[in-house]
């Protein structure tokens, strides 16, 4: 997967997202660069919004996995 312009934090959290779906709560925890939620939502609203992102939910859990 090739995304142009990317940050150190965008790509800090599409890397622990490569390999199996997380939950946010999950993906804060294994990404060092960001410690707050607030600061991880946002990141994955604008990789969502350049197609980096999918979301999807099982039993009320919203999981995220790169696309």
């Amino acid at each position: 997967m090739k995304f142009n312009n990317l940050t150190e934090q965008q790509k800090s959290v599409l890397k622990v997202i490569q390999t199996e779906p997380l939950t946010s709560f999950q993906i804060l925890k294994r990404v060092e660069n960001i410690s707050m939620i607030l600061s991880l939502y946002n990141i994955m609203d604008e990789l969502k919004s350049k197609g980096a992102l999918k979301s999807y939910t099982v039993e009320n859990v919203k999981y995220h996995i790169a696309s």
